[in-house]
């Protein structure tokens, strides 16, 4: 498709952009995603809502501290101000952001959006060597970092990052040259089609590569999944473990929340508890977290902690049924699950309310649709298994990077899943394609049986991978954190084993068993398979 005229001085990320040819096919079928040529999504995210009459109205909380709709804005445009006048910044250049989910990290992030600048957030633990091959990739050269987090950036010492702003500590600088900008601040007019941000995927398929977005994919995510699934309403207050950094964290504490006048409460503690302190101290009504975060939670849970909360969302890896089921129980809270990706911004199939089925993932998303592939590329009818395939107003473009080729194929965006469809239309997720096992002739899904042992009530957390073996090829391996460590045994072991046997096939078992005290995981929390993949292989290699 042809791109409209940039507002971006510096073209990098525009020029970089994958060939149209291997771009996948975009669809814009709803009223809603049918947005003007001139498009700021941070126009569209925070003035829009003064506009609206909601000034005074919260949209951070922190702990203690309260920043209105005004605040914010102010403080954005001041910021901007910042970026333009003092650090000589133009449209279109990069701007790294590190930090915590603070008021502050949400008012940077909207003012380089406003500024047309290109935003590269990234994890707040990342190392400097982590660091480095971002910094390298998307050429950047500016960066606003969080006080306590500068150590590893500055250790980093990319040569393409010059200048370095702090903010979040006593008398650090961004606060102070904010301090002097004017209140308002003339949003760039940038196109819908420029980019305003590069989100470097999370490595749990290895190498990280850049996903470019454009104004036009934050505003799609807010008008497909947030408006037809979530149905927020002004009053609503979000809250939740997921960075800025990642995503799906963007989209449910940033982008949802202020495109439909809500308001954000921001964790002070990490984990469960700051969510319940923040869902009881600020009349929460909507919580996105990661299964593993669901299941920590089910055992601090006590009568009333919910109270005020309606609305549970999942995503970053299969919510199991055992999970969703558990949580029912506990809440009378059925989680809404989703399947999204970085490549695509967000979640694009789900479900809600009674149209949620436990185990299920759900149907395409208003504004998507979905299909499964065989083993050539050809579409599978009806109900049946293949590799999932989905398309609409956001897809897979990476910052010239040759892995675009196997993302996207034949116009669809190929996300590295097996699904199953039944008749209904459902997509049940069976496993990650390189997490399919296949042993003595059989293929098994890992997470199939990770769904089975997760069942246990002595399994905290699990993940399971095939390991080389002479005789069957792969063998199905379990790697457990046990809730109570001192039974970790052979006669633990036997009994895991023979519960899988009860639930699923019982060639699917693991027949092998290591108990661990923690799991390989991301920043953002998913377990990394393919690190106990590795291991497994090196250990065949070496006995």
């Amino acid at each position: 498709m042809a791109l409209l005229p940039s507002a971006h001085v510096d073209s990098f990320t525009r020029d970089n952009l994958p060939p149209p040819d291997a771009w996948p096919e975009l669809r814009f079928d709803l009223p809603e995603l049918r947005y003007p040529d001139r498009l700021n999504c941070a126009v569209e995210l925070l003035d829009r809502r003064l506009e609206e009459g909601f000034g005074d109205r919260p949209a951070l909380f922190c702990g203690e501290e309260t920043w209105t709709y005004r605040h914010l804005s102010r403080t954005v445009d001041r910021v901007a101000s910042v970026l333009t006048r003092e650090m000589g910044l133009v449209p279109g250049n990069r701007v790294l952001l590190r930090g915590t989910n603070t008021p502050w990290m949400f008012a940077c992030w909207l003012a380089c959006v406003k500024a047309g600048m290109v935003v590269v957030a990234t994890m707040p633990l990342l190392r400097a060597a982590e660091l480095r091959p971002i910094i390298a990739k998307a050429r950047i050269g500016a960066a606003l970092c969080e006080a306590a987090l500068v150590d590893e950036l500055r250790a980093a010492a990319a040569p393409e990052l010059t200048r370095i702003v702090c903010y979040g500590g006593p008398d650090t600088e961004l606060e102070r040259l904010a301090a002097a900008q004017p209140e308002r601040f003339r949003a760039v007019e940038t196109s819908q089609d420029d980019v305003c941000l590069l989100a470097f995927t999370s490595g749990t398929t290895g190498e990280p590569k850049a996903c470019v977005h454009f104004h036009r994919d934050v505003m799609a995510m807010c008008d497909t999944f947030a408006r037809h699934i979530l149905k927020p309403r002004p009053g609503d207050v979000f809250t939740g473990t997921p960075p800025l950094a990642f995503t799906f964290g963007l989209g449910a504490l940033l982008a949802f929340p202020f495109r439909f006048g809500c308001a954000t409460a921001l964790p002070r503690g990490a984990g469960p508890a700051g969510v319940a302190e923040a869902v009881q101290r600020h009349g929460v009504t909507t919580i996105f977290t990661s299964p593993t975060a669901y299941r920590a939670v089910l055992g601090q849970l006590k009568p009333g902690d919910l109270g005020t909360v309606h609305t549970c969302v999942s995503a970053g890896e299969a919510l199991p049924k055992a999970t969703s089921d558990a949580w029912f129980e506990a809440t009378g809270i059925r989680i809404v699950d989703g399947i999204g990706a970085t490549e695509m911004i967000h979640i694009f199939i789900s479900a809600a309310g009674d149209d949620i089925r436990p185990g299920a993932t759900g149907r395409p998303v208003p504004g998507y649709e979905a299909c499964l592939l065989d083993e050539e590329d050809r579409p599978v009818e009806g109900p049946g298994t293949g590799r999932l395939a989905v398309r609409g107003p956001t897809g897979c473009r990476y910052l010239a990077d040759p892995r675009q080729a196997k993302y996207v194929v034949k116009g669809w965006n190929v996300t590295g899943d097996t699904y199953r469809r039944d008749e209904d239309g459902y997509y049940w997720f069976v496993a990650r394609a390189d997490d399919m096992i296949v042993s003595g002739g059989y293929n098994i899904a890992g997470p199939e049986v990770e769904q089975a042992l997760l069942a246990h009530p002595q399994v905290a957390e699990c993940a399971v991978v095939g390991a080389p073996d002479a005789e069957r090829g792969m063998l199905v391996k379990a790697f457990v954190v046990p809730r109570d460590p001192s039974l970790a045994g052979p006669a633990l072991v036997k009994e895991l084993q023979d519960f899988v046997k009860a639930r699923i096939a019982p060639y699917k078992y693991p027949r092998a068993v290591e108990f661990t005290d923690a799991l390989p995981k991301t920043q953002t929390g998913k377990v990394q398979r393919f690190v106990l993949r590795q291991r497994e292989m090196e250990r065949a290699a070496t006995a």
